[in-house]
């Protein structure tokens, strides 16, 4: 390994333990469960994706996907986590007020 192969491969560890840190406090705090386990599943691909650059002759492309996997399912877990329990109601944007809709309704009524 040269020195260049060096510095991406204390990076990748740096960036792994961050990103362990970073989403298992962001869980914790957005109360998804399993906050630990989300750390992992976001930095083990990442992990993944250091090693396959360093070590295998993958295409660029699958090394990006196979790093950016674990950051993106605990992206979708987490707006799940943050959704309302409120059924969605047709018509109306998630999150507006209610008055606007009902007035908009009543406008194109009259």
């Amino acid at each position: 390994m040269d020195a260049a192969e060096v510095v991406i491969a204390l990076g990748g560890v740096v960036g792994t333990l961050a990103l362990f840190a970073y989403v298992s406090r962001d869980a914790a705090r957005n109360e998804v469960p399993r906050s630990r386990l989300w750390g992992v599943i976001a930095a083990a691909p990442f992990a993944v994706g250091v090693w396959l650059y360093l070590f295998a002759p993958a295409p660029m492309p699958g090394v990006i996907m196979t790093a950016n996997t674990g950051i993106v399912l605990y992206t979708f877990e987490r707006g799940i986590a943050n959704e309302d329990d409120e059924p969605a109601e047709p018509g109306q944007l998630p999150h507006a007020p209610a008055t606007s809709s009902e007035e908009s309704v009543d406008s194109q009524t009259k």
